[in-house]
């Protein structure tokens, strides 16, 4: 496994060894030991699936509390996956970066506490998969919009062929609850 640049400090990029022929291919995704040298530390405690169609958005997630740390990738199809850094004193703070997930590069993409994460589907239908370091609990699940004009993602689809849930489609602006959020920039 191999981790790639990322222009935030935070998110790491990492891409996996194939090994494929005729026959098809092999990748391990996960291996504990391997991502600790890579920089994750956490330990990953639930796992997660996904099946979305094209122009799907979901996001902007992140869980207060504790947070949850994710390793997102996609098992069939590709999303253009994106990271918010919300760590309140970040001179990163409200800046955002996204990638390309395939089920050709099979990249995963490590979205630490602190980020809102979320994604579009490019793919005519899209299974993610994603692995998280604490468990999901309604109560702690807050987001920020997926359009907010202040944070700026450029989505690669035309805005009228993203189609968000009701929760996200209504969620604040970051400026909006900027004051209310647990996560501190550590340096």
């Amino acid at each position: 496994m191999e981790r790639l640049a990322t222009r935030l400090e935070g998110p790491i990029l990492i891409a996996p060894k194939v090994l494929g022929d005729e026959r098809g291919f092999f990748v391990e995704t996960y291996r504990r030991s391997i991502f600790s040298e890579l920089g994750i530390a956490e330990e990953m405690v639930q796992d997660n699936h996904s099946r979305s169609r094209r122009g799907i958005v979901r996001g902007m997630h992140f869980q207060i509390g504790k947070g949850a740390a994710k390793l997102v990738r996609v098992g069939r199809g590709a999303i253009y996956d994106v990271v918010v850094d919300v760590r309140v004193g970040s001179p990163t703070f409200g800046e955002w970066e996204g990638f390309e997930l395939t089920e050709e590069n099979m990249h995963t993409v490590y979205c630490p506490v602190g980020f809102a994460h979320g994604f579009c589907v490019l793919s005519e239908i899209a299974d993610v998969m994603y692995k998280q370091s604490n468990y999901y609990a309604d109560e702690t699940e807050r987001g920020i919009s997926y359009n907010d004009p202040e944070v700026g993602i450029v989505w690669p689809l035309p805005a009228e062929e993203l189609v968000p849930s009701a929760r996200d489609a209504s969620a604040p602006k970051l400026s909006e609850i900027a004051g209310e959020l647990p996560f501190r920039h550590a340096g």
